[in-house]
């Protein structure tokens, strides 16, 4: 007689098919995000809404082609590019990639470091900052790859705590229903560099050559006599798909906590996540405030792991370094001291008078210079069958990828334009 699966078991069961996918979307809402989805709900209410709809598509193809290019190759993105590509189109994005992503981890650290302040004032944020460093360096060298893989899956549970808190204010749904499907666009440069924000904490490069190395993890541990047919690709592309279901959401929850609490509270200027979850204490209560300040510390947990693991697997690949998640601290030290080494620049970014704002706006630039490049050569070779096989981009994935192509080039034009 054969069992039926109880509801929780299925649960169990889905949950456990859920892999890199998941991490990199939770990772996509890191606490510079969250801070750039701030500042978009306190400056303008819910007028930016709209843009998690429109992110969703764009973001999944891009990091489904990401994750098939590592699947089918068994590398990295930048393998990939030493592989088929010109060396100089390889250094040029490790030239650009390196700073914006010690930037971005300098940005985070910091970030966590003085919300962990605002939860324990008695404490300095730059203990914090120190205190968070050292543990996400200890984890990440001395865990194997299954168990921090394993470690960030469950902590994505965290980012649950920004589906919560909007509802513990009265919310007009009326009014979210129209900002949500019909877009507001104001030709004003604060908008526009709004917008352009948006997109670049959304649509990130270091996500690029995460998901693909990841994905060459993944196969490594688990599928080691695997054949790439289209049910391994379906079942990826469905992880893809869940991954960035939840950072859209995670983005919509944010913006429209502070779109209506702190915009309709009299709050317009948000430059930090501290100050945002400050802002919402006397305004929304102290859980609100409460769940906010967490979700930073676990979003950071989790993002800090993939940008310093996206830069590692970068120059490791560029040099033919031994690499992996999955080897011990002896088996690839190059790779293990560049994490150790760019969790240690993000910190000191915060002793040597740069601001976890001016990093932001340096890690936009030098990712909106760099996402439309790196788009364009991820089409090209999910498209290409000489490394793809039959394996190559469909219509639809081509459709998007190509609007997303687009999109970014627009917002790297603007953003160059409203900076200089």
């Amino acid at each position: 007689m054969i069992k039926k699966k109880t509801f929780s078991s299925k649960l169990f069961s889905s949950w456990k098919k859920l892999g890199p996918g998941l991490v990199t979307g939770a990772s996509d809402d890191d606490p510079s995000g969250i801070a750039t989805y701030s500042q978009a709900g306190a400056a303008y209410g819910l007028a930016t809404l709209w843009t998690s709809i429109i992110a969703f598509p764009l973001m999944a193809s891009i990091q489904q082609m990401c994750a098939r290019i590592g699947l089918v190759t068994s590398q990295g993105l930048t393998g990939t590019l030493k592989k088929h590509y010109p060396r100089p189109i390889l250094y040029l994005m490790l030239l650009f990639s390196f700073p914006a992503i010690v930037m971005n981890i300098g940005a985070d650290i910091a970030g966590m470091g003085a919300v962990g302040n605002l939860l324990f004032p008695s404490i300095d944020a730059n203990y914090f900052s120190v205190l968070f460093t050292i543990i996400l360096l200890g984890l990440i060298i001395y865990l194997p790859y299954q168990k921090i893989a394993s470690v960030l899956k469950y902590l994505c549970i965290v980012m649950l705590v920004y589906f919560i808190v909007p509802f513990l204010y009265k919310q007009d749904f009326s009014e979210i229903l129209k900002a949500t499907f019909i877009p507001t666009i104001k030709f004003d440069k604060d908008f526009i560099a709004i917008l352009v924000g948006i997109l670049g904490t959304t649509i990130s490069p270091y996500l690029f050559f995460w998901q693909a190395s990841v994905e060459v993890e993944e196969m490594k541990n688990k599928r080691k006599h695997l054949i790439v047919n289209k049910k391994i690709i379906h079942d990826i592309n469905q992880d893809v798909d869940f991954g960035m279901t939840v950072s859209g959401f995670v983005m919509y929850f944010i913006i429209l906590t502070t779109g209506t609490v702190l915009f309709k509270g009299g709050v317009h200027q948000i430059d930090t996540v501290e100050q945002a979850a400050m802002a919402l204490k006397p305004l929304a209560g102290n859980l609100a405030y409460l769940l906010f300040a967490v979700g930073v510390i676990g979003t950071g947990l989790i993002a800090i792991p993939v940008l310093s693991g996206s830069i590692s697997y970068i120059i490791t690949e560029t040099f033919g370094w031994e690499q992996g998640l999955d080897k011990k601290f002896h088996e690839a030290k190059a790779f293990y001291v560049i994490i150790a080494i760019s969790l240690i620049l993000g910190l000191s970014l915060n002793y040597i008078g740069i601001t976890p704002i001016q990093s932001l706006i340096y890690t936009a630039i030098l990712y909106g210079l760099t996402a439309p490049v790196l788009i364009a050569i991820i089409l090209h070779i999910s498209n290409n069958k000489k490394i793809m096989g039959e394996n190559v981009n469909g219509r639809t994935t081509n459709i998007l990828g190509f609007a997303a192509l687009i999109i970014m080039t627009i917002a790297a034009v603007a953003l160059i334009y409203l900076q200089f």
